[in-house]
């Protein structure tokens, strides 16, 4: 009995922890190109974790719409709960609200039960607060568990993670935040920023996205691209109506 028990749950624990190989970006992309994010060759996704901030948020929207460019939020319940007006306004400035979880925790250190309660419940808070149904899911550090993806299906969203990401929530400069995306990023391509210093230790740490943004736009125009939301990226699930 005892080999049969360790070959149930080795096989448990696999499948369990399996998806969070694919965060790593180089094999997701190449596995699961549509859960990296690459959507159309001739545009780039944009898009932003932990907000709604009352800072970085509407400094990110006023950047944005200078330059105009239209992206996704991806939005913490708690931080829609204390900041319902600012989540409104990403809506209200023609950007797309998506999901992040309602707490930034590790989905690996979290039970499935957990895991689907949290993600249910940020979904319900977001389009409370917003007025739009979510489409998109991401978990908090790009950490997928099989609870993360049925957590997503049970509330009708669509895991995506990321091709490029900025590491702008460390102490870096604008051109440090540009330059690793344009190491990374292919026409095509899903960048990760964020618009919120909630999760991270470097107060601030928006600013350099904010003065980033212009240089990422150019970087958009080197490569014959167009910068936009997930909604014009990804195409629909088939069959989903979604």
């Amino acid at each position: 009995m005892i080999r049969p028990l360790a070959a149930v749950t080795t096989a448990a624990i696999a499948g369990w922890v399996g998806p969070t190989l694919l965060r790593g970006r180089v094999l997701r992309v190449a596995v699961c190109p549509g859960l990296a994010g690459l959507g159309r060759p001739g545009h780039l996704a944009l898009t932003f974790d932990d907000g709604p901030d009352p800072d970085g948020t509407p400094a990110v929207l006023e950047a944005l719409e200078r330059l105009g460019v239209t992206a996704t939020f991806f939005m913490l319940g708690a931080q829609v709960q204390r900041y319902p007006h600012v989540a409104a306004a990403v809506v209200a400035a023609g950007h797309e609200a998506a999901v992040h979880g309602f707490t930034h925790r590790n989905h690996l250190v979290r039970g499935p039960v957990d895991v689907c309660r949290d993600v249910t419940r940020a979904a319900s808070v977001v389009a409370a607060a917003t007025g739009t149904r979510p489409d998109w899911f991401r978990p908090p550090y790009g950490v997928l568990t099989s609870a993360s993806l049925v957590a997503a299906r049970c509330a009708g969203l669509r895991p995506v993670l990321w091709t490029a990401w900025g590491r702008d929530w460390q102490d870096r400069s604008p051109a440090q935040v540009a330059a690793v995306v344009r190491s990374q990023l292919t026409p095509g391509g899903t960048v990760l920023l964020h618009d919120s210093d909630c999760t991270t230790p470097v107060a601030g740490s928006w600013r350099a996205t904010v003065a980033a943004l212009p240089l990422l736009v150019e970087l958009a125009d080197q490569l014959g691209c167009q910068l936009g939301p997930l909604r014009e990226h990804l195409q629909r699930v088939e069959g989903s109506g979604r």
